[in-house]
């Protein structure tokens, strides 16, 4: 099974310990990042796809986590 997680947030050092510790985890890099600076605010977000493969058959419930959040239960 292919696992796919898009981590977003504001660039800076949060963001690259963020995909530092995904990496570590046993990750990879999917394509290229992404940078978006909001023209109001001036604030600047980067986003970077990763994915892992795994051969365990659990269900895993993997969602968009945004600034290091965990997914909550639906």
């Amino acid at each position: 099974m292919k696992l796919y997680r898009f981590l977003t947030g504001e660039i800076g050092l949060t963001f690259n310990r963020r995909v530092t510790a995904a990496l570590n985890d046993g990750w990879a890099l999917y394509g290229d990042p992404v940078f978006m600076r909001d023209g109001e605010t001036g604030e600047q977000t980067a986003g970077q796809a990763i994915i892992k493969e795994t051969d365990d058959g659990a269900d895993y419930d993997v969602r968009v986590l945004i600034d290091g959040a965990a997914p909550h239960d639906a």
